[in-house]
């Protein structure tokens, strides 16, 4: 068993690199490859890492990964691309966000009871599986922006289904964050009422965002301006880096949310910069060792044993988040007369679901 965080980090780049290349013969997305060399040195499966190297040792990691993605997908938010494309971003957003909550939650509450070992009276599903089931569906509002930014940079792919599904991610986050805060409130009043004021928990949820985004916004306002004095490209590097990474730990230090803090500075980055491309291009070199990283760590974190006895709720949870995806994608999409394109395949595209919903 490794225990020693170098070596594991060197031996999770090259194993992610054959991983990759292993899967890419089979004409699967390099992703696949690093989530599934994860799993395979896993301490639930061949147990080549350790526990608290995986927990504890290489959770920066996982940090780090979260912080470069979340500026990648705030840099896709470009302005002129996103008003060439109309409203239908926001119907999409919200109609797929709606339509996967209330439909994960309304299938749940029904068959919890089958799925899972606590099986209380009926009478008391009210306080208990109810609860439960507006949680889950509000946490399957999000969409893994990760594995998504990671087969877009690998396929190069671009065009308004990109700008589409990037945008709707990105606002995805924010809804999603309302969404789990309202369900929390609701959900704690149903188990024990009077003990939660759910207009203090909005208040809260919302002045956190606020924060984050200022946050954000006093960063990118810094990199800016240093970034007027840089014009090697190694340089631009070592300030964005720095600004993404810096401001993911002032977030965590204040209790606000670093992904949007760091979206934040990709999106003014890329809206206020003339030389806004600069600011994207430098990262491309690091993007694809980071990905090997970051999930491979996803997979390394994965416990088999767990989903050996969640199984069937877990893929019950899968099936009908999909569902609940793929058609409020779809009326979002036709209500706002986008592409067929979008229509049929952009509720596909945000199925993944890991990262942010951790986050």
């Amino acid at each position: 068993m490794i225990g020693q965080p170098l070596l594991a980090v060197g031996l999770m780049l090259i194993l992610g690199y054959l991983g990759g290349r292993t899967v890419n013969s089979l004409r699967l997305p390099r992703v696949s490859g690093y989530l599934l060399v994860g799993m395979l040195v896993s301490p639930s499966c061949l147990n080549v890492f350790s526990h608290s190297l995986i927990d504890e040792d290489l959770q920066i990691v996982t940090e780090m990964g979260l912080a470069v993605i979340a500026y990648s997908i705030g840099g896709s938010l470009v302005l002129e691309r996103l008003k060439r494309i109309g409203s239908s971003i926001i119907w999409i957003t919200f109609l797929q966000a709606g339509v996967s909550w209330v439909f994960t939650t309304g299938v749940l509450i029904p068959i919890m009871p089958f799925l899972t070992a606590f099986r209380p009276p009926i009478y008391e599903l009210y306080n208990t599986h109810l609860p439960m089931a507006l949680l889950i569906g509000a946490i399957c509002v999000a969409t893994a922006s990760g594995a998504i930014l990671a087969i877009i940079n690998e396929l190069k792919a671009s065009g308004p289904f990109t700008v589409t599904l990037l945008g709707v991610i990105a606002l995805s986050y924010g809804l999603t964050v309302i969404l789990f805060t309202l369900a929390e409130a609701l959900s704690q009043v149903l188990a024990k009422p009077s003990s939660v004021s759910w207009i203090e928990m909005l208040a809260n949820t919302l002045k956190g965002i606020g924060l984050s985004v200022l946050l954000g916004v006093i960063a990118a306002v810094i990199l800016l301006m240093i970034a007027r004095l840089v014009r090697r490209r190694e340089a631009m590097l070592m300030i964005v880096l720095g600004a993404i990474l810096s401001t993911s730990g002032v977030a965590a230090s204040l209790g606000l949310s670093s992904l949007l803090a760091d979206m934040t500075i990709g999106f003014l980055a890329a809206n206020l910069e003339p030389r806004r491309n600069d600011f994207f291009i430098v990262i491309e070199p690091i993007e694809e060792p980071l990905f090997g990283l970051f999930f491979g760590m996803a997979g390394a974190q994965i416990d088999l044993e767990v989903l050996k006895s969640a199984g069937p709720l877990a893929m019950t949870i899968m099936i009908v988040r999909m569902i609940g995806k793929y058609f409020g994608t779809w009326a979002g999409a036709t209500i706002s007369h986008a592409a067929s394109s979008v229509r049929n395949y952009l509720g596909l595209g945000l199925s993944p679901q890991a990262g942010w919903t951790v986050g």
